[in-house]
């Protein structure tokens, strides 16, 4: 019966592209919240309202993709680990 693989092992330099990334997306899906809402508000003259709501949403969806892509590492460092005893 042939050996399974060895598990790949990532790289540092992996891991921190992967999360400079998640910063990146975060950032910019903050900002695209509150440039969406900015503009709203200007279209509709109310004042904050929208600014506030986009700006509330977008980090709510920017936290939701940080925890799953957390949840997934970890998923994938356990299975890891798993093989490798």
């Amino acid at each position: 019966m042939p050996n399974p693989a060895p598990p790949k092992k990532t790289s540092p330099f992996h891991q921190y592209a992967v999360y400079s990334n998640l910063a990146f997306e975060m950032g910019a899906l903050i900002a695209l919240g509150v440039f969406g809402g900015i503009k709203l508000d200007k279209t509709l003259n109310i004042s904050p309202l929208f600014t506030i709501l986009g700006a509330l949403a977008s980090i709510a969806v920017s936290l939701y993709l940080i925890i799953r892509s957390s949840i997934k590492s970890s998923k994938k460092t356990k299975n890891e680990q798993k093989v490798a005893n």
